[in-house]
Formats: C-alpha cells, sequence, structure tokens
C-alpha cells in the first residue's frame, strides 16, 4: 500500500532589513526552524538522508530585500492528509490560516510570512512557474536626466548583446527580450530609483547586469522585489497573493514611464 500523499501549501514572505544578507541554506534553515517551534511537522524525502520537502523559489540577490518570495512545504500526512474528511479538512483549513503569524512570530527580525494557501495536486513548482520579476534599483551617481536618457537608449535598443561568465567561458546573449519595461520614478537623496520589469525566461537577466547595461559609471544600491510573476494563458499572475506587505519606501520627484 502506497504512502498517503501530503498536502503542499505555498508561502509567501518578506525579507527586509539586515536578515537580507544570509544565505540562501541559512535562510532555509530558519523556515525548517520556525515551523519546529510552531510544532507543525513537515513530510520528508525518501533516501539516505531525509530532508524535510521545503522548495523556494528564485533565489533572492545577497543584500536585496523583498516582499514578494515564496516557498513551497509539503505537511505532515498525519496532521494535513491528502484527501481527508470534512472534520479534517476544517481543522486544516484553520491551521494554514494561522501559520502566517505564527511562523512570522517565530523568524528572526526582517522576516514576516504575508500568506499562506495550500495547492492543488500538480500544480508547477515555483522554479518552473516564475517568469519574470518586477524591482525597485536605485542607481547611484546619475542625475535623473542621465537616468532617464540612459533608460530611453535601453528602451530603444533592438538588440543588447551581453557577455556572461559561465563554467570559465565567456558567452554573448542579447538579453534586449528580458527587459520588459523600465520605469524612471526620480531621485533618491544618492542617486535615482527605476522600477524594472525583467524576464526570468528563457532570456533571463539579473538588476546587477542591467545596471552594468546602463553604463559602467552607475553604481547600485538599494535593489528591491516588489513581485514575482507567472504567465498563465497570456495573463500574468503572483504565485500567491499578500494579506499584508510592507510596500517599500517611496520614491520622491516626477515619473515618466518608457514601456518596451
Amino acid at each position: 500500500m502506497s504512502a498517503p500523499r501530503p498536502t503542499v501549501v505555498r508561502f509567501r514572505y518578506a525579507e527586509l532589513g539586515k536578515v537580507r544578507f544570509i544565505s540562501h541554506r541559512d535562510l532555509a534553515r530558519l523556515m525548517e526552524r520556525a515551523f519546529r517551534q510552531v510544532k507543525v511537522p513537515l513530510a520528508y524525502s525518501e533516501g539516505y538522508r531525509p530532508r524535510p520537502r521545503l522548495s523556494f523559489g528564485l533565489a533572492l540577490p545577497t543584500a536585496a530585500s523583498s516582499d514578494a518570495e515564496f516557498f513551497d512545504v509539503a505537511l505532515d500526512p498525519a496532521i494535513a492528509p491528502h484527501e481527508p474528511t470534512e472534520a479534517e479538512a476544517a481543522a486544516l483549513a484553520t491551521l494554514i490560516d494561522d501559520l502566517p503569524a505564527r511562523l512570522s512570530a517565530a523568524l528572526p527580525d526582517g522576516l514576516s510570512v504575508t500568506a499562506a494557501a495550500p495547492l492543488e495536486p500538480g500544480s508547477v513548482s515555483l522554479q518552473q512557474a516564475i517568469t519574470s520579476c518586477t524591482w525597485r534599483i536605485e542607481l547611484l551617481d546619475v542625475a535623473v536626466d542621465d537616468a532617464v536618457d540612459r533608460v530611453r537608449r535601453i528602451v530603444a535598443a533592438p538588440e543588447l548583446p551581453f557577455e556572461r561568465e559561465r563554467k570559465g567561458k565567456l558567452s554573448t546573449s542579447d538579453v534586449r527580450p528580458a527587459v520588459l519595461d523600465l520605469e524612471p520614478l526620480g531621485p533618491t537623496g544618492r542617486g535615482v530609483e527605476l522600477e524594472a520589469h525583467l524576464a526570468t525566461k528563457p532570456t533571463s537577466l539579473r538588476p546587477a547586469e542591467l545596471v552594468r547595461l546602463l553604463g559602467d559609471d552607475v553604481g547600485i544600491g538599494r535593489v528591491h522585489r516588489t513581485h514575482q510573476w507567472m504567465t498563465i494563458d497570456d495573463l500574468r499572475s503572483e504565485p500567491l497573493a499578500a494579506a499584508s506587505v510592507s510596500p517599500p519606501e517611496a520614491s520622491n520627484g516626477p515619473t515618466l514611464r518608457l514601456a518596451s
């Protein structure tokens, strides 16, 4: 007889403040420890060294903050059977509703779980589902007018050849398809803030790489991910909407939209 299938729950969380400097591995350990502290058992993988069945979405660059991070976790079938009775389903729904607040209380400052929901069987993994992200990126040592000119050049370019090193080899590819939208938001006091909508597949571009395209003389300051997006039937949606989100710091100054 096969083992019962566990219920998989998707969580959304924010990563702000000093905690943004921790590694991805340490973040996973913090989440595992939080589940132990709130006494919610997880399902484990099989094999010689079983691990909690916890999987994250796209890795956040070190030192970047975010309101839109996600992970999926399989709960122990003993408390979350895949085909529950009516009473078990009600208890599970209450547990899932309570988990964001309980986990947030067990996590260090800067990490807060903002939403949770069970996944439908056969749902695509976060790594496969995410097709683009929206970022707030602070450009250093550049004036607003100069930033606007640089953004216009990027948007108007038919191609953007970009050189990367992978496995010790240099390769050049056109990353223009990855720049979906760019919007200068205004001065920050140290430079200019942009909002950038960047694809993650089939062509990807990271915030630091976008800044390199804007010019070698441009520095990069604060980087904040505001959204991760899935594309289903040509419609863009989030993996899980947040119940409560701390917005990034507001920008001052005019807004100029320069869509691709």
